[in-house]
């Protein structure tokens, strides 16, 4: 394949790896006119991962945009043979998933309703409509079903050969037996060159799509990404009586099995709770259109699963047990995105064995991210980013990864917690917390306080699962009562910290802050960082703690992604330099109504409401510790951030503890911080806010410098919809049965009409009901006369429930009241 040509000598982009990603980022990129696009592939197109593939296209995820990239694959597959003239094997026949319990037909049910929500057609079916369409299947155990009937199944090696064609009649180059030896950069960091064993051809770009060859090339220029290799079995039979060309695809998460057709037999495989990993001492060389042999013992688990579920499979012959190492990710989404590491390096790579679903919709992003600098739409969940140090250890991905592994088909219960691998990033408080009864949770490898149990009284500090109320909901509502009430100590220490220094700092992050940050030394400035379109790329707290330098708060697991924005977008010419110092500063928030009685017994300074005002920042004494002290809150009461160096945190909570004994103090967790801030309408980035929403969509306009002269990026957006207005806006809903439990992603209907969904959920123990917050959407314009003139639903597991708008917080700590 354009192997008569000679290797160009440059070219603008350059994409490694010849596999389905490949060549959808080859052909999405040639249709965009970027024709200068060279694509190498060290043996032959599909001959790493994708020849063996399954092939199954299903399009349901739990994020929308992820639905949508992959919503993209399916219309992308449905024009792709007649656009290009080679036969892909695509047919859309639908897809089944079967639930057998209660609690999966809960999840199946609440899986519906997020399709609803992001616009799928999933059907519900009975036990027998479920076997009319899929006739083999025995039914006995089944409660239910799903169907979505525009998933399907492809050929994987004939659709890659049909996106590498479309890429070359659009003015690709695709060279096939070339290897890619390195990656040149200059004395700048910059790349300028690949050079390859058949020569060098200089480019500005790089897109590395070389399945699971990418963590090792990744790191040779010093790029992370956490995949590892997993073998993965599936079993191909003669033809079966009964099959017929259109069967649906078929899920069957309870006994850990899929199924589809091909060519009148059945490709059956599955996710074994105890995978084997792969090339744990790396790939061998020349490893291509290789297959691992054949494990009968392993896969019996799934054999003897599946003839409970297709009896004919028992007689049916064997044509092969096709076993095919694929890369597989810590927690079971795919990797996109430019490195932070390295500008200009792409990633596209660890697709967990969905790589043929996702393979459309993921090089049309890959493509645009190249092309343009950012990607079509928010991708947070696949984002190379949401990664960060832990993740450099190749046997703690391993550990993480097989253990995601082993869950794919398990139910996804809502606020699981992975065991693997833990604990790796600890507090100086972890075991002092842990003796005091915290059910630790984790994010970015930080153990961190979800919830306390009292131990005195025999409780266990472990979570159970359901989709009904989990075991830890009075815990937390006690921790909840005692921040509106009394007084409690949250340890935050796992808050990402930065700091940018120099003569430059000010105008640096003026430029790159939407709200106003040149205030005097001490003031504690709440912004959003924007992208050009008003999307809110980053939500944090700038510190300013001397005239050149500020000190920046933001998310545990949003450390890398915007300290990457953060450091990019600092303009040509400042003088400013951004420093993470996450470790060297922990976090012991002090909340609640008598939070400044605790706090002013074990401090030396005046911490009135007169001297230490809110918004501002002191450095003061606490208990012979140096603390930054920031008075803000994410809980809607009177409080404190104390940030003080690490080697104090044991000191200062001893102090605050004893000194808040008569006060009542408590320990208290992330479950009770997420019922505060939602009863007070507190944003949460990545799931209320990102960069699809803007400040005026997100009712946060007022942190937003507009009536300042300071240009700043986004500026230009945001004045345009204060002008012209918007057409979706984030309002809170309530509903009257505290037995509901809202999780995100439910439907919303405003007078019988689709109009979006749930962003964020949960429980506020102040006002004894669920509380949703989402966007309603309309064409033509949401503003509050049409917010308020309409009547509202919210689609809860398929069934409809009433639900109160609400347009203000629903707690005011001021009044101490609550306003439903």
């Amino acid at each position: 394949m354009d192997n008569g040509k000679s290797l160009p000598n440059s070219a603008k982009v350059v994409i490694i790896g010849g596999g389905i990603i490949g060549c959808s980022v080859a052909y999405h990129l040639a249709k965009m006119g970027w024709t200068d696009t060279v694509l190498l592939e060290r043996k032959k197109l599909t001959s790493g991962t994708t020849f063996h593939a399954a092939g199954l296209v299903g399009q349901l995820r739990s994020n929308a945009n992820i639905t949508q990239l992959l919503g993209y694959s399916v219309d992308l597959y449905n024009r792709l043979e007649e656009e290009t003239g080679l036969g892909t094997g695509w047919k859309m026949n639908g897809g089944l998933r079967l639930a057998c319990n209660e609690q999966r037909w809960t999840e199946v049910k609440r899986q519906a309703t997020t399709a609803h929500s992001f616009g799928l057609d999933m059907q519900l079916l009975t036990p027998k409509e479920a076997q009319e369409l899929w006739p083999l299947m025995q039914v006995d155990d089944v409660i239910g079903a799903a169907f979505l009937p525009t998933d399907g199944q492809a050929n994987p090696s004939d659709i890659t050969q049909a996106l590498a064609k479309g890429a070359r009649m659009n003015g690709a180059t695709i060279m096939e037996d070339t290897k890619v030896l390195s990656v040149e950069m200059d004395d700048d960091g910059a790349i300028t060159a690949v050079v390859t064993d058949k020569g060098r051809i200089e480019c500005e770009k790089v897109v590395c799509c070389a399945g699971q060859w990418t963590r090792d090339f990744a790191k040779s220029v010093g790029v992370n990404v956490p995949l590892v290799p997993v073998e993965h079995q599936y079993m191909v039979t003669e033809p079966i009586d009964g099959v017929m060309p259109n069967l649906p695809t078929l899920r069957d998460p309870d006994r850990l099995t899929y199924y589809k057709e091909e060519v009148g037999g059945l490709v059956m495989g599955g996710y074994e709770p105890n995978p084997i990993p792969w090339a744990m001492d790396g790939i061998p060389k020349g490893f291509h259109y290789t297959l691992l042999g054949s494990n009968f013992d392993h896969f019996e688990q799934l054999m003897e699963l599946s003839l409970g579920r297709v009896p004919a499979l028992e007689t049916a012959g064997i044509k092969q047990l096709i076993n095919g190492p694929e890369s597989f990710t810590p927690d079971g989404n795919f990797i996109l995105g430019e490195a932070p590491e390295l500008r200009n390096f792409f990633v596209g790579a660890g697709f967990n064995a969905f790589g043929i679903a996702s393979g459309g919709g993921a090089g049309m992003v890959l493509a645009e991210w190249v092309a343009k600098g950012e990607p079509p739409f928010d991708v947070w969940p696949v984002d190379i980013r949401r990664f960060g140090s832990r993740h450099f250890d190749t046997d703690w991905v391993r550990k993480r990864t097989l253990e995601a592994y082993g869950k794919h088909y398990t139910i996804a219960w809502p606020h699981e917690e992975h065991k693997s691998g833990r604990p790796g990033r600890r507090s100086p408080l972890y075991d002092r917390l842990k003796e005091n009864g915290a059910c630790f949770g984790e994010k970015l490898g930080w153990e961190r306080p979800n919830w306390f149990a009292d131990l005195a009284s025999g409780q266990k500090a472990e979570d159970v699962y359901s989709y009904g109320r989990q075991n830890w909901f009075e815990a937390v509502g006690q921790e909840h009562h005692a921040t509106r009430e009394a007084v409690t100590l949250f340890d935050q220490s796992s808050f990402a910290k930065f700091l940018m220094v120099g003569p430059d700092s000010e105008r640096a992050l003026n430029w790159i802050c939407a709200n106003d940050v040149s205030k005097p030394v001490g003031a504690v400035t709440y912004t959003q960082m924007l992208n050009d379109a008003g999307g809110i790329e980053c939500d944090l707290t700038v510190v300013r703690v001397a005239r050149d330098q500020f000190y920046i708060v933001t998310g545990t697991g949003y450390a890398t992604h915007d300290f990457d924005w953060i450091s990019r977008n600092i303009p040509e010419g400042c003088n400013a330099q951004l420093v993470d110092v996450t470790s060297g500063y922990s976090v012991l928030s002090l909340m609640g109504p008598k939070a400044r009685a605790v706090l002013a017994k074990i401090t030396p300074d005046d911490v009135s409401d007169k001297a230490f005002p809110f918004g501002v920042m002191r450095e003061i004494g606490v208990a012979g510790a140096p603390v930054r002290a920031l008075r803000l809150t994410y809980v809607g009461e009177l409080g404190w951030e104390l940030h003080l160096p690490t080697e104090y945190a044991v000191s200062v909570y001893e102090g605050l503890m004893e000194a808040g004994a008569e006060f009542g103090i408590r320990n208290a967790g992330y479950r009770a911080i997420e019922s505060c801030r939602l009863e007070k309408g507190y944003r949460a980035w990545s799931s209320d806010i990102g960069p699809d929403h803007t400040p005026v969509e997100a009712g946060m306009a007022w942190a937003v410098k507009l009536k300042t002269d300071i240009d700043f990026k986004g500026r230009k957006a945001v004045q345009e919809q204060k002008q012209n207005g918007v057409a979706k806006q984030l309002v809170c809903f309530t509903v009257e049965d505290p037995d509901i439990v809202l999780l995100g992603r439910e439907t919303i209907y405003r007078d019988g009409e689709r109009v979006g969904w749930l962003t964020s959920a949960g429980f506020g123990y102040t006002i004894g009901k669920s509380i949703g917050y989402g966007y309603v959407r309309n064409k033509d314009g949401v503003d509050r006369a049409y917010l308020e003139s309409g009547t509202y639903e919210l689609e809860v597991a398929t069934e409809t429930v009433k639900a109160d708008l609400h347009l203000k917080p629903l707690y005011d700590p001021a009044m101490k009241r609550v306003k439903c």
